[in-house]
């Protein structure tokens, strides 16, 4: 059983999953920031100062033990106040279409680079094709 299972790891799919799955987390940890760093803090400049991480609708009574801000996020869910959090989810989704749109690039350019082969020119008639040609050739002028 070890045997299988060292062949199993040493085969070429299985080795270049494990590279792929890899450079996707730490795609996906750069396109995090680049959203959570970059593109929000600019749509949230353009929208009035408008920050998508904190929007957030409460679904329950706040605690009167609470001390913080009512408008504090992540104050709130550490209260265990039930809240529904649909600014991290529009981050989150934005991520998600960059990260599908940077991998759609990579893979129309790995496309491109990938010429495909150049088809084979027609091979002529084997000698016994245009032997055959021949004859029947003939046999068509000798009828009229």
């Amino acid at each position: 059983m070890l045997q299988e299972f060292k062949a199993f790891i040493a085969r070429g799919n299985v080795l270049d999953l494990a590279v792929a799955v890899i450079i996707g987390a730490a795609f996906g940890t750069i396109i995090a920031s680049l959203t959570d760093d970059l593109l929000m803090p600019i749509i949230g400049s353009v929208t009035g100062g408008l920050d998508f991480s904190g929007l957030f609708v409460p679904l329950g009574p706040i605690p009167e033990s609470y001390t913080g801000s009512p408008t504090d996020y992540a104050a709130l869910k550490a209260a265990g106040v039930p809240l529904l959090g649909y600014g991290k989810f529009v981050t989150t989704v934005i991520n998600f279409i960059i990260v599908a749109f940077a991998i759609f690039m990579i893979v129309k350019a790995a496309n491109k680079a990938q010429k495909p082969a150049a088809a084979a020119p027609p091979a002529g008639p084997t000698p016994t094709e245009a032997l055959l040609a021949e004859i029947r050739d003939e046999l068509k002028a000798r009828k009229l």
